[in-house]
């Protein structure tokens, strides 16, 4: 393979990339947003087996908060700590997946359009190791993942998430507590909890604190 090539879509990254993800040994890394890294079903899975039967000997995955969106999301971070993989959350939303295997191979993702995603691989040192340091830097600044769910992750209830999407469609507090059922009273004391569950000076800071740890689906 060359120093930097670039190819797109899920199909084509796994057909290139086979050999090296079953052949991966000392460190695998994974940086992302969330967990919905490949559009492909069963693309991950594909990923994981490779993984599943190698001997490595340590896995890294580094997520945004919204990683942890709801419990089956939980659940499944929480079972790669139980075999043996080191999970963290980074203190905001990362933009892009990116991959690491053995500090000699790095894959680099770009946005999802509508013609596929792209992705960047490489095995030049150079790359690889600046887009390792950048990983470390991100990584030490991170949160283990069994220690930020015991933190203060606000839980949110159905009515708080109600009142959080009625915030980020932009509607007045007249038109969403109308919507909504409730008194305008209500409506605005809830607004007030949930700034205040969410550590938010603002509406507007409410919205992207929920987005950052993926409460506002």
């Amino acid at each position: 393979m060359a120093d930097v090539v670039t190819i797109r879509g899920d199909l084509e990254l796994l057909a290139r990339t086979e050999q090296v993800f079953s052949s991966v040994h000392e460190e695998f890394i994974c940086a992302a947003r969330d967990l919905d890294t490949w559009s492909r079903p069963g693309a991950r899975q594909a990923v994981g087996d490779g993984l599943r039967n190698r001997d490595t000997q340590q896995i890294r995955k580094l997520f945004s908060p919204a990683a942890l969106a709801d419990q089956h999301s939980r659940e499944h971070l929480s079972m790669l700590v139980d075999k043996g993989a080191r999970v963290r959350i980074a203190a905001t939303a990362l933009p892009h997946e990116t991959i690491i295997i053995d500090r000699r191979f790095a894959i680099l993702a770009g946005v999802n359009t509508p013609g596929g995603r792209a992705y960047t691989l490489t095995t030049a040192p150079t790359l690889v190791g600046s887009v390792y340091a950048l990983f470390e830097a991100a990584w030490e600044g991170a949160t283990d993942l069994q220690a930020f769910l015991r933190g203060k992750h606000p839980r949110l209830d159905a009515e708080s998430r109600t009142v959080l999407c009625a915030l980020a469609s932009g509607a007045t507090d007249e038109t969403a507590a109308r919507e909504l059922g409730m008194s305008l009273r209500t409506y605005r004391r809830r607004v007030a909890h949930l700034l205040d569950a969410l550590d938010a000076g603002s509406r507007f800071q409410a919205g992207v604190r929920a987005g950052e740890r993926g409460l506002s689906g």
